[in-house]
């Protein structure tokens, strides 16, 4: 019966008059959103939002402010211009803005519809301070590409973000689209418009789509249909060229997560950046419940972009277990512009990114090795941020300072929190049960359709695992107590200890000593540590090279000093002219060895059977 009657209501207001249309109230008909991708003027896209009747005098309009998975204001509001207001007879009707974000839309009986004009970010990142990240932007591409984040495209009224919506998308008939909604035309092989349907507001912002010309692949995980959906502006990447890393990656993702199921079809929109002034340029991912969009430079080449794929989607897919599986009230009824925050950023971000790092040793992606110089770079990282700070807290405000500032800490601290919770569990249920089992607990018991409350989840997991664990919550997620990672590490009979490692004279591996300032100086890098090169030279962080060698430094001769440098002999007599606070300065050394000292966790001599198999418990499941 709702298949049916969705059908027909559907002839009534694509082919009804506006009168039939009228008849219908808003709370009891669907949204009609349309987009025109055609017509693209001056590099926007025009939108027309037609609700039912309303039956108040004043209407709200909302774009919204924040989305879930951002964890920002973004205002996507200040990208509409042109709003207008129409009556059912074709005249506008009288509005005022009340911020960046609403529109009061007066005599609200008489309205029809809204329309406007849509700006997309990626043209702007370069010219503003509080961008947009690019995994959460708009592209407006015409006639080639167009990154339809539709939060940044659709709106909604006031009380309807529960109705369902129509979004009809025009589009050149040789751009595709990607993406996990349901699209109704498919059926009558329409190649020159799209309908998609959403049971509700949420579902319109949580699937994402792509339009660009057909760079797509499918794969099959278990009873999960993967695809990925590549934009290479200079042909650079395809999708084919992309898949047997995926595959390989994302079948080991669901070997570790097992009987977890919580979508039977996944999208990955994969947008290569061009990194030129008007293209996007913050690179990561943003999560979906069925997708995520990828924003990585196509200039990386194929090793380092398949790493990063690797790195960021691996954490993408694995959120839908949580938030997906296992959420709170406030994400489940997420109010986009006065948002409510939870409290539990530990576990949506911070279990998340711990199980795209354990997955990957526990189904032999990477070795021991690997896996402890992670955790080692992450307690190095999250040394950057508040370590006093109470997680909960954090999370609770993360929409203001100073917490605003401590939120990249989630993906350091907070995967640091999950790894002292799964030792934790593994030594109180003698290696049987981690956070994994956690999670999936967790997820039997809610599901992605039951949000559990925002203040009983920890109550609930201490009820389903051992009363040490409210100690653990009390002092290190609620409290502000920071976690002594050693204490955790010797119960499955590790430590850290302090390692000499060989490094280039200007480059650790891929991280390099030095940078290029605006003024085209070459100078070293500040707030890290420096070799033994530098330290025997007297160099400091922030001085800027002026010569090596007698050669002057610019651009294109620091490259050839570097290719010269993997040559260089211990004895070799090097000379450095640098300009420290303004004060020019010669030094001059053997250019030696170059090593580092840098931490690393290596098994504890002697340790005991019983650490032992609790390491080999955690560490392969």
């Amino acid at each position: 019966m709702k298949r049916l009657y969705v059908c027909i209501l559907t002839i009534a207001v694509l082919y009804g008059c506006g009168s039939t249309r009228a008849l219908l109230t808003a709370d009891k008909t669907p949204i009609l959103a349309s987009l025109d991708l055609n017509n693209v003027i001056d590099d926007k896209v025009k939108v027309a939002i037609d609700p039912g009747s309303f039956t108040t005098d004043e209407v709200l309009f909302y774009i919204p402010k924040t989305v879930p998975g951002t964890y920002s204001e973004d205002n996507y509001g200040k990208y509409i211009e042109g709003f207008k207001a129409f009556d059912y007879d074709g005249k506008e009707l009288d509005f005022s803005k009340e911020d960046d974000n609403t529109w009061k839309i007066a005599n609200g009986k008489q309205l029809d519809k809204v329309t406007y004009l849509v700006n997309d970010t990626y043209d702007t990142e370069s010219e503003v301070d509080d961008k947009v990240f690019s995994p959460s932007g708009t592209n407006i591409l015409a006639g080639e590409n167009f990154m339809l984040n539709l939060h940044g495209f659709v709106g909604y009224f006031k009380g309807l973000k529960e109705v369902p919506y129509e979004i009809t998308v025009s589009h050149p008939t040789d751009l595709k689209a990607t993406t996990s909604l349901q699209n109704k035309v498919l059926e009558v092989k329409n190649d020159t418009a799209d309908v998609f349907l959403a049971n509700r507001y949420f579902e319109v912002i949580d699937n994402p789509i792509q339009y660009a010309e057909p760079n797509t692949e499918t794969f099959q995980i278990k009873d999960i249909k993967v695809a990925i959906n590549v934009y290479s502006p200079n042909g650079v990447y395809t999708a084919t060229s992309l898949k047997e890393r995926m595959e390989k990656m994302m079948g080991a993702q669901k070997a570790f997560l097992g009987p977890i199921d919580a979508t039977k079809e996944y999208n990955i929109l994969l947008y290569l950046s061009t990194y030129e002034p008007n293209d996007a340029s913050g690179f990561g991912a943003l999560e979906h419940h069925t997708s995520t969009v990828v924003v990585l430079p196509e200039a990386l080449p194929k090793e380092r972009l398949e790493q990063a794929m690797v790195d960021v989607v691996s954490h993408e897919f694995f959120h839908i277990v949580t938030p997906l599986s296992v959420h709170s009230k406030e994400v489940q009824y997420f109010d986009f512009n006065d948002p409510k925050m939870s409290q539990h950023l530990w576990m949506y971000e911070g279990t998340t990114e711990y199980f795209a790092n354990l997955f990957q040793i526990q189904q032999g992606l990477i070795d021991e090795e690997e896996f402890y110089t992670r955790i080692v770079d992450k307690i190095n990282n999250a040394k950057a941020y508040d370590d006093n700070m109470s997680f909960t807290t954090m999370s609770k405000n993360i929409l203001k300072e100073p917490y605003e500032k401590n939120y990249a800490n989630v993906y350091e601290k907070g995967a640091l929190i999950n790894m002292a919770l799964d030792i934790e569990l593994r030594k109180l249920s003698n290696g049987e049960k981690g956070v994994l089992w956690l999670m999936k607990e967790l997820s039997k018991k809610y599901g992605k359709d039951t949000p559990f409350e925002d203040a009983d989840l920890i109550d609930e997991i201490v009820a389903m695992t051992y009363p040490e664990i409210r100690n653990f919550f009390d002092t290190h997620v609620i409290g502000n107590t920071p976690v002594d990672y050693e204490e955790y590490l010797s119960k499955v009979g590790l430590q850290r200890k302090a390692v000499e490692k060989r490094t280039g004279y200007f480059l650790d591996g891929e991280n390099p000593f030095i940078d290029v300032n605006e003024s085209n100086e070459i100078y070293i890098r500040k707030g890290i540590q420096l070799s033994s090169f530098f330290e025997g030279l007297g160099i400091e962080g922030g001085d800027v090279l002026k010569a090596i060698n007698g050669t002057e430094i610019d651009l294109e001769a620091i490259r050839n000093i570097i290719g010269q440098s993997f040559s260089w002999s211990p004895d070799k007599q090097v000379t450095m002219k640098i300009v420290r606070d303004g004060e020019k300065m010669f030094l001059e050394g053997e250019a030696g060895t170059p090593t580092l000292q840098v931490d690393t966790i290596v098994p504890v001599e002697g340790v005991s059977a019983k650490e032992a198999q609790l390491r080999e418990n955690w560490l392969k499941g």
